[in-house]
């Protein structure tokens, strides 16, 4: 029986997998890292795409924003914020007149501990750092809405800045195709309810995601509202599944985008030769809990067999989600009972509807086994998922279901994975 290793939580861990079951096992490319990351990002610095260098485009008296994404991506925003507030003090702005916020979208608040991880001490100590208090809506400023109806509500801190720098990474995802660039304006510093409409847009269309799609509805909404707090600059990066930078983008939103999903595309698209019945899929580097790992699920459901079966691997220490507590009473609902139940009012939280929905698609293509140490068979049934013990019993289950000479396909970095269908 041939044994297939995946980094289950980060460590390697056998499966077996009958020769006569086994079809293809997906990992993501090995491809060359950026070796002198210094080097590189004061490259790009002096060279951004599509705009002046950064220096020549602000005045001392400027206030600058740097929005950040959090402790759940790894973004190596410790290397690249020195270099840019030495760009910016040579231009003139002190340290004072910069701060930087963390886009939590609606994740839990970080820690000063994990914000000091994230930024590192030198800009701990240089510049003001601060969550996005999502939950407060003090700090929201309404902006109107975009072309497709949504709600633009924005942490204030970016309307009233002079310069607004996003920093993240550009990874295949499932509801505006790719991240990166304006993602990190919504719904990385905007209100819950922006948030949700977002979301609900994605799910409008039914079917697949728009996984690794470029040209869709939600990317357009997210520039729309980068573009009305003034986002005009990136830095983004492209990492592999190791978390090691291969490409560096910097400049004007659309312009370094456009370069980094180049790149993202060859970095994460894999290509498969069969439609299995079955699909196991890994949700690591996202395993802190299935708010992250949910993102496992997409590629097996383009790939998937329609009323196949999809095992989530994941360890998900901190179980569902810590903060969306309530999208349990209704996870294992019909996507149309959540739209329409969001829809007349009955469902408040409008960012774990939209996701339910999702997932609700996801089980509408193919039944869900979940193998996971950090969610009851409890929650894993509300969830509308049946519990496996083991990843062994996982296995077995769904091959009970497919039959004996059902076909499984493995992904082994499943969130950071574009699958590519190839005859």
């Amino acid at each position: 029986m041939p044994v297939v290793n995946i980094p289950f939580g980060g460590q390697d861990t056998p499966l077996g997998i009958p020769e006569e079951n086994l079809a293809e096992v997906l990992t993501p490319k090995t491809m060359e890292q950026v070796h002198d990351l210094r080097g590189r990002i004061e490259q790009s610095l002096d060279q951004p795409l599509g705009q002046p260098a950064l220096e020549c485009r602000v005045g001392s008296d400027d206030r600058v924003l740097l929005v950040c994404d959090d402790n759940t991506r790894l973004t190596p925003a410790a290397q690249i914020i020195p270099p840019i507030l030495n760009r910016l003090n040579r231009a003139g702005i002190p340290d004072r007149h910069i701060a930087c916020i963390m886009a939590l979208g609606t994740h839990r608040y970080m820690t000063a501990a994990e914000m000091t991880a994230k930024v590192g001490a030198e800009v701990m100590q240089r510049i003001k750092v601060f969550n996005h208090e999502w939950r407060n809506p003090e700090i929201l400023v309404d902006l109107g809405r975009t072309d497709h109806g949504t709600p633009i509500q924005v942490n204030q801190a970016a309307v009233q800045a002079d310069v607004v720098i996003g920093l993240g990474a550009i990874v295949p995802h499932h509801i505006p195709g790719y991240s990166g660039s304006s993602k990190i304006i919504q719904p990385g510093i905007c209100g819950a309810r922006t948030t949700a409409a977002t979301h609900m847009l994605s799910c409008r269309f039914g079917g697949d995601s728009f996984l690794g799609l470029v040209d869709n509805p939600v990317r357009e909404d997210m520039d729309h509202m980068a573009d009305r707090v003034g986002m005009e600059t990136v830095f983004n990066v492209v990492m592999d599944s190791r978390g090691q930078v291969i490409g560096v983008f910097f400049g004007e939103m659309r312009a370094a985008f456009a370069a980094g999903v180049n790149l993202a595309r060859q970095a994460y698209g894999v290509e498969y030769h069969e439609i299995p019945d079955i699909v196991l899929t890994n949700s690591y580097p996202c395993d802190l809990d299935f708010w992250q790992a949910h993102k496992s699920q997409y590629p097996a459901q383009r790939m998937v067999k329609a009323g196949g079966t999809i095992i989530v691997a994941t360890p998900a220490p901190e179980g569902v989600s810590p903060v969306h507590t309530d999208l349990l009473d209704y996870t294992g609902w019909s996507s149309e009972e959540i739209k329409e139940a969001y829809a007349q009012n009955r469902l408040t939280n409008g960012v774990a509807a939209a996701l339910a929905v999702a997932w609700a698609m996801v089980r509408e293509k193919a039944s869900v086994i979940m193998y996971s140490p950090g969610i009851s068979a409890r929650d894993k049934a509300r969830l509308g998922h049946t519990h496996a013990p083991s990843l062994d019993w996982a296995i077995q289950k769904a091959l009970e279901r497919q039959g004996p000479k059902a076909r499984i396909s493995v992904l082994t970095h499943a969130p950071d994975m574009l699958p590519i269908y190839s005859r």
